[in-house]
């Protein structure tokens, strides 16, 4: 398991179709063999060969394997962040605090819906949290989330501080993610009960939160 520093920046971006390609076969290969034989299991020549490409080739768009992990990881975060944009602007006509709130429903069956959507996207998950040179992922990615709503809950509870707000707000955020893993990765558990479920659990919380902000 990798626990140094790696370069994972892309070494180039595809432009021309047959370079997509071969970049987009690339991460179709290396998902695959993540789910199949988890992060230790895999090495760029192991993708090369299953790809059908020279090592060389694949060495053009990422510097080893851990570049390309953090390309899906990306990819996921992304698909998933697109929701949480979906769901802040649902309620951009309804400026009361809690509109958020009693639209959280939306953000949680739909980030497991595009998740679930994602291939690989339980064996992606836990690689963010198991390699250390690929947490930083998962972390830029949700601190940039927690930024962006609480700028919105911000313009909506003006008395209340961004320092009160940004914590409850990542913890929340946190709780939902955890909650969306588990619906992948635990078969007693269906989609609905953990939508129906978590929702339930972060409404009640903002539901008392916002009460008593409001009161002061």
């Amino acid at each position: 398991m990798a626990t140094g520093s790696f370069d994972l920046a892309i070494k180039r971006a595809p432009r021309q179709k047959r370079a997509v390609e071969t970049y987009e076969r690339i991460l179709q290969v290396s998902t695959r063999l993540l789910t199949d034989l988890g992060v230790d299991g895999i090495t760029t020549n192991l993708i090369a060969a299953e790809a059908g490409i020279k090592v060389p080739t694949l060495y053009r768009y990422f510097p080893n394997k851990y570049a390309v992990l953090m390309a899906l990881g990306n990819r996921l975060m992304a698909a998933q962040n697109i929701i949480i944009e979906q769901w802040l602007s649902r309620s951009e006509e309804n400026r009361s605090p809690g509109a958020l709130i009693d639209d959280i429903e939306f953000l949680i069956a739909g980030t497991i819906k595009v998740t679930r959507a994602e291939p690989g996207a339980l064996a992606i998950s836990l690689a963010l949290r198991a390699v250390p040179a690929l947490q930083n992922v998962r972390l830029t990615s949700h601190r940039m989330m927690t930024d962006l709503i609480t700028a919105r809950i911000s313009d909506r509870l003006t008395g209340v501080p961004r320092d009160l707000l940004w914590p409850r707000i990542r913890l929340s955020l946190d709780l939902a993610y955890a909650a969306i893993e588990m619906a992948l990765e635990e078969p007693m558990v269906d989609d609905e009960m953990v939508s129906t479920e978590t929702t339930r659990q972060i409404r009640a919380y903002w539901t008392v939160q916002l009460e008593l902000w409001l009161k002061e």
